[in-house]
């Protein structure tokens, strides 16, 4: 079994083209009119700029988005000394990291320098290329030298993160682990094992958050560091002597709080840890074994909280959470360093996502787990996206508020969102939508499941914008106790209602029984629906009591589908329910997808009309509309591809102007190529927009295979057309697509059903 893994790992690097980056071009260069701009003679233009201004190199080159991973090959993970060589897999897998959680780009370098000078003349030389520098896998105490001398003679930051990063991520959970173990940090007693560059940096960081020296012991493979001790020491273990009589790892451990292991594999006994404190906080970090494994601790103690560096033990210290993202901040400022004061933002930023609700998304990708702030959750999870809008704007505005930031950062909103758009078009998207939201127009959105946890993050962040007013549904005692519960408690100023206790609930329900009374909606049948937070909810909308209404965190589809068609439903067109699918570089429009089962073809003619006017809501441009079939024009005649064709004659004649075209299958609508190879005669002259599906089996089949297998964003389902702005979110919707549906239906109000 270990041999199939190790055959694994490198099969992953060798097949296809060998090892794991590539260099893109971010602009084309398939003419010779691009191909002059891009080399000669076009590129002597940006040169001349930045000869006169050496500032624009910023504007003109990747230096502000590029990162040097740097190491000589010393001391490679748990590998040792390989070399520079050997350690190239290394730093091209950092690159990747640093791309993929940041959006930074990276160029490896490898050197074969030996001596600490070697290392600061060659990597000072490189100052003109890079935005900055990580330095990585060097051995110490060479490690401190070369960083020390970096960041005085170099002016772009200089991070070597085999010290900070784990003692960025070590203290954030280290911070959460005292306030769950109700410890503070000044009083409790902590043992290092280990004295290498890690150790030396954690404790430096713990001495920055308030620990006192005095209650620290560091232990190395000769024992503890303790004053007047000769053997082994140089001047970086120096900081760390104290007056002790103690003198091994096991004699520190004795009524200790908590234990640092940055070591080896075993040193750390079970008769050591029941030794230790009430509460003990156990950082075991070695790698690839820990110190002490989570099975040995909880055989003699089950009070104990526990992280390791492993992914498959709960509280994963984990570099990946700390470097992209603090090199994020610090680019996007033009930091000259990286401080002290931008790690401890880091640290707090990371410690304070903690406690957050963790989104679904981020629980798929650790097999649905539950994650709440506990003893086996201390740690965010590398794949939780937020933590890039949590610590690169923390880190730059440390960097701008300490003075070493070259570039200032106005509007922190607005800049988190341009994060989120470095991470796919779905970002940029919805960027875009919010950005046609103002304050100056806030629209009232009602939240029918007020007191639901998602409910009230999505509100908390919606709130905070100030682009839209939510109201909420339900007990207000209720919901206050979650918000403090929830850590936000300034919500409270929020308008909350309960239906049963409105004063408007007797015109609702006297105006629910004149709609409906035809339909065995008796007085006190409507006045019992109207106490139920989808009917008073989607009634609040119909009267304009508020803009638009979200729903379904709590309920299923079709539970919140038929107050609102019996409600608000009157006087639309067949409502239908649109998708819409993000991918690398295109978005699509998927309809009916989640309402009507068999629509004919004046129905599907109305789908497409209400999915071409939302798109147009959306995108502001004109779409261009298929509708899909297993027949491409008349390939084959039977009831199915007919009604898809009559359809498609329906939908010219309502909208001369539109560009449609159908039926066809859906490789044909989607790849032009395909289209004027084949069918040149099409209306359509180019890949569709709009994809209008024949029945709700297809085209809910198709988004949710396109959403599992393509690089690829579902945003919906919206409901279209809608004279009141009302939408269900799907149950297992993040805090974030409760957001984006939110901003997505106040745009759908200055449409008031167009």
């Amino acid at each position: 079994m270990e041999d199939k893994k190790k055959q694994q790992a490198l099969d992953y690097h060798a097949q296809g083209r060998p090892g794991k980056i590539e260099v893109i071009s971010t602009k084309p260069c398939v003419t010779s009119r691009e191909l002059s701009l891009a080399y000669s003679p076009g590129v002597a233009q940006p040169c001349l700029k930045i000869a006169e201004n050496p500032e624009d190199v910023y504007k003109y080159t990747a230096k502000g988005n590029l990162v040097a991973v740097i190491s000589n090959g010393s001391a490679v993970l748990g590998l040792g000394n390989i070399g520079p060589l050997a350690g190239k897999p290394v730093m091209e897998g950092k690159g990747v990291l640093f791309k993929k959680f940041a959006d930074v780009d990276v160029f490896d370098i490898e050197l074969n320098a030996k001596t600490v000078e070697e290392m600061v003349s060659t990597v000072k030389t490189l100052e003109q290329t890079f935005g900055g520098v990580n330095l990585e896998d060097i051995k110490a105490p060479e490690c401190f030298e070369v960083e020390e001398q970096l960041q005085e003679i170099m002016d772009i930051p200089v991070f070597h993160d085999d010290q900070h990063g784990t003692a960025i991520i070590a203290s954030a959970g280290f911070i959460n682990a005292l306030e769950l173990s109700n410890k503070k940090i000044e009083d409790v007693r902590i043992v290092f094992s280990g004295a290498g560059a890690a150790s030396i940096a954690i404790g430096k960081l713990f001495l920055e958050l308030g620990a006192k020296p005095e209650n620290m012991l560091m232990c190395d493979s000769k024992g503890v560091i303790y004053k007047g001790r000769k053997e082994g020491m140089n001047k970086y273990k120096d900081l760390f002597a104290v007056d002790t009589d103690k003198r091994t790892l096991e004699d520190a451990m004795k009524g200790a709080d908590a234990f640092m292991g940055l070591s080896a594999k075993g040193v750390v006994s079970k008769k050591m840890v029941k030794e230790m404190a009430d509460r003990p906080i156990i950082f075991a970090m070695a790698n690839p074994d820990p110190e002490i494994t989570p099975e040995e601790v909880a055989e003699v103690r089950d009070d104990a909280i526990m992280a390791t560096g492993r992914s498959d033990y709960p509280n994963q210290v984990n570099n990946v959470l700390g470097f992209p993202f603090i090199f994020r901040g610090a680019l996007d400022v033009r930091a000259r360093k990286i401080n002290e004061e931008m790690k401890i933002a880091a640290v707090k930023a990371l410690a304070a996502l903690t406690k957050e609700e963790v989104p679904d998304q981020v629980k798929m990708s650790y097999s649905g787990e539950d994650f709440r702030f506990g003893p086996d959750y201390i740690i965010p999870k590398p794949f939780d996206k937020r933590v890039l809008t949590r610590v690169a704007p923390a880190v730059a505005r440390a960097a701008m508020k300490s003075g070493v930031a070259r570039k200032e950062i106005n509007d922190f909103h607005a800049y988190a969102l341009e994060l989120e758009a470095r991470m796919g078009q779905s970002a940029e998207f919805m960027g875009e939508v919010r950005s046609r939201l103002t304050k100056d127009s806030k629209k009232r959105i009602v939240f029918a499941e007020g007191a639901n946890t998602r409910i009230l993050q999505a509100v908390s962040i919606l709130a905070e914008e100030g682009k839209i007013e939510p109201l909420l549904l339900g007990d207000k005692t209720v919901i206050h106790q979650k918000m403090d519960s929830l850590g936000l408690s300034h919500l409270k100023e929020l308008e909350i209602i309960k239906p049963s206790q409105s004063d408007k609930l007797e015109d609702y329900y006297t105006s629910y029984h004149n709609l409906r009374q035809r339909q065995g909606a008796t007085l006190s049948l409507s006045e019992d629906l109207m106490k139920r937070g989808n009917y008073f909810g989607s009634m609040m909308v119909m009267k304009k009591h508020a803009d638009g209404m979200i729903t379904g965190t709590t309920q299923n589809y079709p539970d919140c589908f038929k107050p609102i068609m019996r409600v608000a439903g009157k006087g639309n067109r067949k409502v239908a329910g649109v998708m819409i699918m993000v991918l690398r570089n295109r978005i699509l429009f998927l309809a009916d997808c989640t309402v009507q089962k068999d629509p004919n073809s004046e129905e599907l003619a109305d789908i497409a009309l209400s999915t071409t006017n939302l798109y147009r809501t959306f995108m502001r441009k004109e779409p261009k509309v298929a509708f899909l079939s297993y027949s491409n024009f008349g390939s084959n005649l039977n009831d199915d591809t007919m009604k898809v064709k009559k359809a498609v004659e329906l939908t010219k004649q309502r909208e001369p102007s539109l560009v449609v075209d159908g039926e066809m299958q859906a490789d044909v609508a989607v790849n032009e190529k395909i289209l004027k190879n084949l069918f040149n005669f099409s209306s359509l002259d180019g890949e569709a927009d709009v994809l209008i599906f024949p029945d709700l089996q297809s085209a809910n089949i198709s988004y949710k295979l396109l959403s599992q297998l393509a690089e690829c964003t579902p945003i919906g389902p919206i409901l279209a057309p809608m004279t009141h702005p009302i939408n269900i979110v799907q149950r297992t919707s993040t805090v974030e697509e409760i957001v984006n549906m939110t901003h997505l239906t106040a745009l759908i109000t200055d449409r008031e059903g167009k």
